[in-house]
C-alpha cells in the first residue's frame, strides 16, 4: 500500500504515467460485472433461466444463486472463443510488454466487437448511431463500443424475451386445461396453480426440460 501511495505522491513522468495505468485498471475492476452483463451472452442466458422458472411457477426453485452460476458458467462457455482471441492479441503482448495500453485496448476490443455486431440487430446499431450522430461504419472496426453495448444488450433482451415465450407456452396449456376442468368440476375456490404445479413439473422432467433449454440457449450462439 506504501509502495501504490509513492507512485502517486512522486511527480516524476515514469510515475505519473504508471498512476495513470493503475487508476485505468482500477476502473475496468469496478466496471467488470457491467461488462459481464451487457457485453456477454449472460443477458440472455439469465433472463431465459428466470423465464423457465416462472413458467413452472415453482417460485424461488431453483434459486437465485443457482440460476447466476449457472448462467455464469454457461456464459463462460460460451465466450471461451472470444477470451482465448482477447488473451492472445491483447493481455499477453501487453503483459510481455510488446504493446502498449492503448494498442491492448483496440485489439482486445475487436473480438467483443465481433461478437456484439454478430448478434445485434442493425435497427438497434442505428438507432444510437442516429443519435450520437455518427456516420454508419464501414467495417466492425469503426462501430464505438458506446453505441454497440447498448444496442447489444437491447438486441440480447429482446431475443431472450422472444425465447422465453415460446418456453411459455406449453406450460399455459396447461394451466388453461386444468382451470377449465376445475371450471367444469365446480371447484372454483381451488387455486389452479396447485393442481397444475405437479402437471407442469412432471412434463418438465419427461421432456428432459433443462437440457433442452441449454441446448437452446448454446445453439443460438
Amino acid at each position: 500500500m506504501n509502495e501504490v501511495m509513492e507512485i502517486f505522491n512522486n511527480s516524476s513522468p515514469d510515475n505519473i504515467s504508471t498512476s495513470i495505468k493503475l487508476l485505468l485498471m482500477l476502473t475496468v475492476l469496478s466496471l467488470a460485472p457491467s461488462i459481464l452483463i451487457l457485453m456477454t451472452c449472460f443477458t440472455r442466458i439469465v433472463i431465459v433461466l428466470s423465464f423457465v422458472r416462472t413458467a413452472l411457477a415453482t417460485q424461488s426453485m431453483p434459486p437465485n444463486q443457482v440460476i447466476i452460476g449457472l448462467a455464469l458458467f454457461l456464459t463462460f462457455f460460451v465466450m471461451a472463443p472470444t477470451f482465448h482471441e482477447v488473451n492472445e492479441q491483447a493481455l499477453s503482448p501487453l503483459f510481455n510488454e510488446e504493446i502498449d495500453l492503448e494498442e491492448a485496448y483496440d485489439r482486445a476490443s475487436l473480438p467483443l466487437k465481433e461478437f456484439m455486431s454478430a448478434h445485434t440487430r442493425e435497427k438497434d446499431l442505428q438507432l444510437f448511431l442516429d443519435y450520437s450522430g455518427a456516420e454508419k461504419p464501414s467495417s466492425i472496426e469503426e462501430i464505438p463500443l458506446t453505441a454497440l453495448v447498448p444496442a447489444f444488450a437491447i438486441s440480447e433482451i429482446k431475443t431472450a424475451f422472444q425465447i422465453g415465450f415460446m418456453i411459455f407456452i406449453p406450460f399455459l396449456v396447461i394451466d388453461m386445461v386444468v382451470a377449465s376442468v376445475l371450471m367444469s368440476m365446480g371447484m372454483m375456490m381451488l387455486p389452479p396453480v396447485m393442481i397444475s404445479l405437479p402437471f407442469k413439473i412432471l412434463l418438465f422432467v419427461l421432456v428432459d426440460g433443462w437440457y433442452l433449454v441449454v441446448k437452446s440457449l448454446l445453439q443460438s450462439f
